[in-house]
């Protein structure tokens, strides 16, 4: 696919390094001549140096004969633009990155479609879908719902309560028949693990695994995890992500949201009208004691820093709080941050790329999860009646190493596939892959 990326920041960097990994053709339109020449010498990525709503600019970009343009840049005026011009020029398909959720209303969509900008994309929004999420689903590190919750993917960390420490995917399948889980991949030492019915589970184990409604309470038996049942949440950081969740929560529980900008603390108070909103240094720790750190169930570390969001994540670890998520924008950071106790990582670029992946890959995918801490993917393919994977059984289909099918949703039941089952034409099907077989996957649900 011949992909062009328009960004000034790094949403746009990772999106063209990892779309560039699937062997999309990528070409990057960037204003700042110094960081693009970078790019180009970490990669083999095409790039145009210049504003992405100039004509000229475009035209250079060949967008024209692209099949996507991404508008990522921080002005989502810019973006909205871009997207414009890009689809008069030939582009068949638009994603404008935007950060006012009043264009993502379903008429204002359909407006801009008229316009040319085909899909919208609101990273912070997503992001603070993903807190709700967690906290809802707090016994999980990374949570994901497939076509409304039909199939659920939960990252759980295994530590010394889970019984199935030591033993094989064979033998838990024989000791909890009852179960009805597919585990599609180990975290293990930074190493991603695609496991088989001999591979053993070890202690500090991440694993993915792909669930059907209602198998919650058997799981945190298996894995000796307890719910927290989450009253009183405190959120570091007023930006767009902390009013965001603020907003979302304040009406089913105890809110107390902290950040440093006295301005910003003014305006929140008056829109937050059911949320305490203090002034101050979310790494005071005098101040977080003060309103009552030992008594929160979760804290979120939402603010502009990844160090100030990691640490005050661990003054919360220190005084009791079960649930931690915190935000990290830098990738390098995410490892660590789940080594030393952090629960819960949120990464905007990962989310974006997650977010706009699903248009990049043939087989109509219906949506899709980039995966923290490695560069696996779980995405939802509709089989097609023409394609490969309707005509045989699955150990028949030669699913390359590097993927595996997690499980199926057919009309409004979900199947966890064994190798004898056959997928069937509208079937929608949940893949863990990386992304070196992404594009053999892909072909194999394509017409």
């Amino acid at each position: 696919m011949n992909i062009v990326i328009a960004g000034d920041g790094e949403v746009g960097f990772h999106l063209a390094k990892s779309l560039s990994e699937l062997n999309h053709n990528i070409i990057v339109v960037h204003p700042h001549s110094e960081l693009l020449q970078k790019l180009v010498n970490e990669s083999e990525i095409g790039a145009v140096n210049g504003d992405s709503t100039s004509f000229e600019v475009l035209h250079r970009a060949e967008v024209h004969n692209c099949d996507l343009l991404l508008a990522v840049l921080h002005d989502e005026s810019i973006n909205i633009i871009t997207c414009i011009l890009g689809k008069k020029m030939g582009a068949k398909r638009t994603v404008a990155r935007v950060s006012n959720v009043e264009y993502l209303q379903t008429n204002n969509k359909m407006m801009f479609r008229t316009l040319g900008v085909d899909e919208m994309v609101c990273p912070e929004r997503i992001a603070t879908k993903e807190i709700i999420n967690l906290l809802n689903h707090n016994i999980a590190t990374e949570f994901f719902d497939f076509s409304n919750g039909l199939l659920s993917m939960y990252l759980i960390r295994l530590d010394e309560n889970a019984s199935v420490i030591n033993k094989t995917m064979r033998e838990i399948v024989l000791e909890y028949p009852e179960i009805e889980v597919r585990i599609v991949a180990i975290l293990r030492n930074n190493e991603t693990i695609i496991p088989n019915s001999t591979v053993t589970f070890k202690k500090g184990d991440l694993a993915y695994i792909i669930s059907k409604p209602r198998q919650l309470e058997p799981i945190k038996k298996v894995i000796g995890s307890v719910d927290v049942d989450i009253k009183n949440v405190m959120i570091a950081g007023g930006g767009r992500i902390g009013r965001f969740t603020a907003l979302d929560l304040q009406n089913k529980k105890r809110v107390t949201l902290v950040d440093e900008n006295h301005k910003r603390c003014e305006a929140l108070s008056v829109e937050l009208s059911n949320t305490l909103v203090v002034n101050g240094d979310a790494t005071d720790v005098d101040l977080l004691k003060d309103e009552g750190i030992d008594r929160m169930d979760a804290f979120v570390a939402v603010t502009n820093s990844t160090e100030t969001n990691i640490l005050t994540c661990l003054h919360a670890r220190k005084y009791g709080v079960k649930k931690t998520i915190a935000l990290v924008e830098n990738t390098d950071f995410i490892n660590l941050s789940q080594a030393i106790g952090i629960d819960t990582i949120i990464n905007k670029k990962l989310i974006t790329a997650s977010y706009i992946a699903r248009f990049t890959v043939k087989g109509d995918a219906v949506s899709s999860k980039w995966l923290s801490g490695t560069n696996a993917e779980l995405i939802e393919l509709t089989a097609h009646e023409k394609s490969k994977a309707t005509k045989v059984p699955i150990k028949d289909l030669n699913i390359p190493q590097g993927a595996t099918i997690g499980g199926i949703i057919r009309g409004n039941q979900a199947i966890l596939p064994t190798r004898e089952t056959r997928i069937l034409a509208g079937d929608k099907v949940v893949v863990f892959t990386l992304p070196k077989v992404m594009y053999a996957i892909s072909k194999l649900f394509n017409k």
